[in-house]
């Protein structure tokens, strides 16, 4: 299955939180996009791995994705082992994808920083013939980052997302167990705070700020971007 972007998070629900708005305007571009949740999610205060299932089933439809795989890897314990390498490589080499978005360090939770070197070493190995796993090398030619919550330090890139901004919400509302929700039964957390909730659409809006928009999502590069000219000339 080739796609042109895949999307890698280390929970279901981060994909969505973080790059919720690019994804969908990737899709609503024409371009095929999937998403491969690294773990279940098994070690969140609320909500089952079964309930978090069919929730990212339902945000994946309301974002158009092409399909959603999950790794399986232990959520809490990501990291950037030869092992969990070759659980990766498989799917990349499935997707095929041209891009990848994946999590960038510094968020506050520790399997997203562990997601991103994790993301991109399988990555590059995925190209090596001599690796086992799945079917015929393939590396994605670009990598980039996103983050659910934390440092705001200058991205490479701000996305208009202005348009896409309620697909985004509407996707994130989907984790009735997990985003603010008064009518789920279950311990208080950050994340289901009513501020956190409302921090998505203030960062959104801030990054948007920078660039002249209403809303804005950030990615970052590991490395220089080819242009051919400067954006606007």
């Amino acid at each position: 299955m080739n796609v042109d972007v895949l999307a890698v998070g280390a929970h279901p629900d981060d994909v969505e939180a973080g790059a919720g708005g690019v994804v969908a305007k990737l899709i609503k571009n024409g371009r095929r996009v999937a998403i491969l949740d690294l773990s279940r999610g098994e070690l969140a205060s609320r909500g089952s791995p079964e309930e978090r299932a069919a929730e990212a089933a339902e945000a994946a439809r309301i974002l158009g994705v092409a399909e959603r795989a999950n790794a399986a890897l232990p959520d809490g314990a990501i990291a950037n082992s030869t092992e969990q390498q070759r659980v990766v490589v498989p799917h990349i080499r499935r997707f095929r994808p041209q891009a990848i978005l994946a999590p960038m360090d510094g968020d506050r939770h520790p399997d997203h920083g562990a997601a991103r070197s994790l993301v991109r070493d399988a990555n590059f190995l995925s190209g090596l013939a001599r690796i086992p796993g799945g079917e015929a090398p393939w590396r994605a030619s670009t990598v980039f980052h996103y983050r659910v919550h934390g440092k705001a330090d200058p991205p490479q890139l701000v996305i208009d997302i202005t348009r896409e901004f309620e697909t985004k919400l509407a996707a994130m509302g989907a984790y009735a167990s997990q985003f603010h929700n008064p009518g789920y039964n279950g311990p208080p957390t950050y994340v289901a705070s009513p501020e956190f909730w409302e921090s998505i659409r203030v960062r959104a809006a801030y990054w948007g700020s920078l660039i002249g928009v209403q809303y804005g999502e950030p990615l970052f590069s590991d490395g220089p971007l080819a242009l051919d000219l400067p954006p606007g000339c």
